[in-house]
């Protein structure tokens, strides 16, 4: 399964974006979803989850600030974010949750800074 991640770009401290995953054919039926990232040096990191049935959860670090959410219809998950910080800049991507191999994609690169 291929996943096109799009949406990031430079933008400024306190500013928004919102990124899209299109999924190359349904799987938001079976799998719960997450958006990673992985910043320059760092480990990469699940900051968004959203289950099967809807349910959503994040990391520390975003919680307030991120809403993950999806269009089934689409085939397509969200990340919003909002307030954004210095602190987020990294590559984000999305894949299952458990991390599945067999889903690829390019990620989109989040870059936060004046």
């Amino acid at each position: 399964v291929q996943l096109q991640a799009s949406g990031g770009g430079l933008v400024q401290p306190g500013g928004s974006l919102t990124l899209s995953c299109a999924a190359s054919r349904s799987i938001f039926s079976i799998n719960d979803m997450g958006w990673y990232r992985q910043a320059p040096g760092k480990q990469r990191e699940l900051v968004a989850r959203i289950s099967r049935g809807a349910i959503t959860n994040y990391v520390d670090s975003v919680k307030g600030r991120f809403t993950i959410f999806r269009d089934s219809a689409k085939r397509t998950v969200y990340l919003r974010m909002n307030s954004l910080k210095p602190e987020d800049t990294a590559v984000y991507y999305c894949n299952a949750w458990p991390l599945r191999s067999d889903y690829w994609g390019q990620g989109t690169p989040v870059t936060v800074s004046s």
